[in-house]
C-alpha cells in the first residue's frame, strides 16, 4: 500500500525550488529568499528532508573571503522521485481554475 506524504505548503515550496535545478547546490539563504520562508521554518524542513534521504547537504569547499562557509542543499535521486510525485500529486488534487463551474454547465443560477 502506498504510503502518503503530506507535505506541508512550505516543504512542497522547498522542494519545487530544488527540483527546479536538482543537479545545483542551494545554500540556505538563496532558498530562504526565494521561498520567503524564515529560518526558523525553512531550517527544520532542510533537516526533515536530509533525515529522509531526500536531500543531502554539504559545506562549501572554500572559506569565502569576508562571510563563513555556506551549508548547500540539493535533490537526491530518492528526493527529485518523492518531490515530483508530491508536485503532481498536489496539482491533481487542486481544482482547476480554468474549468467551467458546475452550474454553469448543467444550466444552473
Amino acid at each position: 500500500m502506498a504510503r502518503k506524504l503530506g507535505y506541508s505548503a512550505q516543504t512542497l515550496s522547498v522542494l519545487t525550488l530544488l527540483d527546479s535545478d536538482p543537479s545545483s547546490w542551494l545554500h540556505g539563504y538563496l532558498i530562504a529568499k526565494q521561498t520567503g520562508l524564515a529560518s526558523g521554518t525553512l531550517y527544520p524542513i532542510l533537516i526533515r528532508l536530509a533525515d529522509r534521504r531526500l536531500i543531502e547537504a554539504r559545506w562549501e569547499d572554500e572559506q569565502p573571503v569576508g562571510r563563513p562557509r555556506r551549508h548547500l542543499y540539493r535533490l537526491t535521486a530518492e528526493g527529485q522521485v518523492a518531490a515530483r510525485t508530491a508536485l503532481a500529486e498536489t496539482r491533481r488534487a487542486a481544482p482547476s481554475r480554468t474549468a467551467p463551474s458546475r452550474l454553469a454547465t448543467e444550466g444552473g443560477a
